[in-house]
């Protein structure tokens, strides 16, 4: 990845988001060329000089001390994933830089641990660029029951959370608010992006998925930033309808020669519907296949 340029158009992204009056400076009225603060509006609020925030969002100040981006963070009012983005960005030597190793493998430890969680838990494991390391047989018939179960452990075939949202139709049926889901996916992967700025299979998955989803494109643009380590996603699931479930993002630390892994498990409101139905889903799991009777009469080949 280009962390200048990243570092650049965050920085501009960000200033373009707050006007002079939300930080307390005079505004005279009047057309202004540029949306939100100028640099040497924010360069003011920071207490730098104009200069040396020019230099700092084109890329050539490669040392910004923490006193610097701290208060460039509190200038731009940006939250803590937003403010570790920005460090990150700034200056990528000191960011948490993974080459990119062989095909990663779900850990046995983390593979205990969900498998622990049990029947009724859908739980999915992911590495930091979104692929499907694991999961259990409730995480797949929740998420991805028309892909097959063994996809996870074949690195050919193995799933992209990212790319299946993206891509995959059957996201646009599964979730209702998709629009949410895109955007909270995407903020999340520009996280993933800062902390590992020399990842190529990371920088390729961006640059398969900008050239063949526009809606990527028009999101990344916008350089949001989020660590989507909790929350709730509504499901309309095709065998069992409609489902609100409760999501944790709980992570493992990386490993040796290998990045973090990540545990995603979700989990319903005790006595909801949506309980109901994930309980429902977990019995088609269990459940014997259909009987299909045959016709004895061998056909007629002509």
């Amino acid at each position: 990845m280009d962390t200048p340029a990243e570092l650049g158009n965050f920085l501009r992204t960000r200033r373009a988001m707050l006007r002079p009056e939300d930080v307390g400076l005079p505004f005279y009225g009047g057309q202004r060329r540029v949306p939100g603060l100028r640099r040497e509006e924010l360069a003011l609020l920071a207490g730098v000089s104009t200069a040396y925030y020019t230099r700092l969002e084109q890329g050539q100040s490669a040392n910004a001390s923490d006193g610097v981006l701290d208060a460039l963070a509190r200038a731009l009012r940006l939250d803590a994933d937003e403010h570790a983005h920005l460090r990150n960005l700034a200056r990528p030597g000191r960011a948490v830089r993974r080459p990119a190793p062989r095909a990663a493998v779900v850990r046995p430890g983390v593979r205990r641990l969900a498998e622990a969680m049990g029947e009724v838990v859908p739980v999915i494991v992911l590495d930091h660029r979104y692929d499907v390391l694991h999961w259990n047989p409730l995480g797949h018939a929740l998420t991805g029951g028309h892909l097959a179960a063994d996809a996870p452990a074949r690195p050919a075939t193995r799933p992209n959370a990212q790319r299946m949202l993206f891509l995959d139709p059957h996201a646009r049926e599964l979730y209702p608010r998709w629009e949410l889901e895109a955007r909270r996916a995407v903020a999340a992967l520009r996280l993933e992006v800062g902390e590992h700025p020399e990842d190529r299979a990371l920088a390729e998955l961006i640059g398969e998925l900008s050239m063949k989803s526009p809606e990527f494109t028009a999101i990344w643009a916008r350089h949001k930033v989020l660590s989507c380590t909790s929350g709730t996603k509504e499901f309309h699931h095709p065998l069992v309808g409609a489902m609100t479930l409760s999501y944790e993002m709980l992570r493992a630390p990386a490993a040796e020669g290998a990045a973090a892994q990540s545990v995603l498990a979700y989990s319903a409101e005790p006595g909801s519907p949506s309980e109901a139905a994930l309980r429902l889903l977990t019995s088609t799991l269990t459940a014997p296949a259909p009987r299909v009777e045959h016709d004895r009469q061998q056909p007629t080949v002509r």
